[in-house]
């Protein structure tokens, strides 16, 4: 997996974080430096964190599931692509109105490990991968979702829930494509 494909990834994988931001920046209603730091700190941290898990998991079963491992890629990034669609077309604007403007240590991090599980997959999936730079995949995605997250919560805090919609659905279809792309890569090779 090349740098741009790791980019694209980490982008994809973000957008759960940035709509989340979205919604705590619309909570919090006048949004400082702290609040845009804490939120990308919390998010930016979990994201990087969950593909090493998923990552060492995988890595420890690849040996077992080789034969296979493509499909296992592909269906996981399908799935959650889907999940992130699915997400994006039925919330409504009410969903930002529940979140909780509070930074504590009980709400971020609850926030953080439900915006990082798909991440955890990610990792998984990464770990099928022949040519994944494992740490240089954590970087991109810990470093994108830090400044997406903290710009998130800036975007939420001026324009509102509006874009919150597409941040998801955006992020569900690249997840999708990839998978489809590591499954198409793997199906030349056979055929040749």
């Amino acid at each position: 997996m090349g740098t741009i494909e790791l980019f694209i990834t980490a982008v994809a994988l973000s957008m759960d974080a940035f709509a989340v931001a979205i919604c705590k920046g619309l909570s919090t209603g006048r949004v400082r430096i702290k609040h845009m730091v804490v939120v990308g700190a919390w998010f930016g941290g979990f994201q990087a964190l969950m593909p090493l898990i998923g990552y060492l998991l995988g890595s420890t079963f690849a040996k077992y599931i080789e034969p296979i491992d493509h499909w296992i890629a592909f269906a996981l990034l399908a799935l959650l692509g889907a999940n992130m669609i699915k997400e994006a077309l039925s919330e409504s604007c009410e969903e930002c109105e529940k979140t909780d403007a509070s930074l504590s240590f009980r709400v971020m991090l609850t926030m953080a490990i439900a915006t990082s599980i798909d991440a955890l997959a990610v990792g998984i999936s990464f770990a099928m991968l022949p040519d994944v730079n494992i740490w240089l995949a954590i970087s991109f995605i810990g470093v994108i979702t830090f400044t997406l997250s903290g710009l998130g919560t800036k975007i939420g805090s001026v324009f509102g829930a509006k874009n919150k919609k597409y941040a998801e659905l955006s992020g569900g279809i690249v997840l999708i494509l990839m998978g489809v792309k590591i499954l198409l890569e793997h199906l030349e090779v056979i055929a040749f």
